[in-house]
């Protein structure tokens, strides 16, 4: 049984910092480009990031470029988003998925995770 886990959100001040983490199971995260994506209440999903299975080509939404880092480590078969600077607009629920394309676009992605609540507010 496939299974991506994400965890490391919760209720941060603006301009704080955390780090997301999704563990894989059931699957070789190896052979597959790692996505992070967000849901905000009312709004429509959006692609924050990704990244290629080698851990070379990386794709960051001009949202929060400069602020947040994509990155995975396959001998834990987990991948990581560094949230730094974070503003209240990054309040969303954020989910890791595995697919077999470079790509921000939620099409391209076969595996998702249950999602976690990341809250920016003071």
């Amino acid at each position: 049984q496939v299974q991506l886990v994400e965890s490391g959100g919760g209720l941060v001040q603006p301009g704080g910092s955390l780090r997301l983490s999704c563990a894989a199971s059931g699957l070789t995260l190896d052979y597959y480009a790692i996505g992070w994506f967000r849901q905000a209440p009312g709004k429509e999903r959006e692609g924050v990031s990704s990244i290629s299975t080698s851990g070379g080509p990386v794709y960051y939404a001009d949202s929060v470029k400069g602020r947040f880092t994509i990155s995975r480590d396959n001998a834990k078969n987990t991948a990581y988003l560094q949230m730094n600077s974070l503003k209240p607009e990054d309040t969303a629920v954020y989910y890791c998925a595995a697919g077999s394309t470079l790509s921000i676009s939620g099409d391209h992605y076969s595996y998702w995770g249950q999602g976690t609540q990341v809250t920016v507010s003071s």
